[in-house]
């Protein structure tokens, strides 16, 4: 049974920092390309980042320069680290584990407001 556990979400003000986390268990975690979707009210999910099992990263353009993405294959983890956030960046975010299909978490929210 795949399962991936998002956490690390919260409430911060603009300008702040959080560090997502996404464990994953069930799959063979090395294999998989990583990536973190977001959804926000009343908008489609959107693309964040990714990252290949090489370690290649991309970035939706709105992030890029602020977040982070990374993996710890030892730990079947990926994380997003996240910086100068706006309140824009308001959202839940998802993890994502892609390989031929899509598997995702439940999502863990992020709310920057003053």
């Amino acid at each position: 049974q795949v399962q991936l556990v998002e956490s690390g979400g919260g409430l911060v003000q603009p300008g702040g920092s959080l560090r997502l986390s996404c464990e994953a268990s069930g799959i063979i975690f090395s294999f998989y390309r990583m990536g973190w979707y977001r959804q926000a009210p009343g908008k489609q999910r959107e693309l964040v980042a990714t990252i290949t099992i090489g370690g290649s990263t991309n970035y939706a353009n709105s992030v890029k320069g602020r977040f982070t993405i990374s993996r710890d294959n030892a730990k079947n983890t990926v994380y997003l680290e996240m910086n100068s956030l706006k309140p824009d960046d308001t959202a839940v975010y998802y993890c994502n584990a892609f390989i031929a299909n899509d598997y995702w978490g439940q999502g863990t929210q992020v709310t920057i407001s003053s």
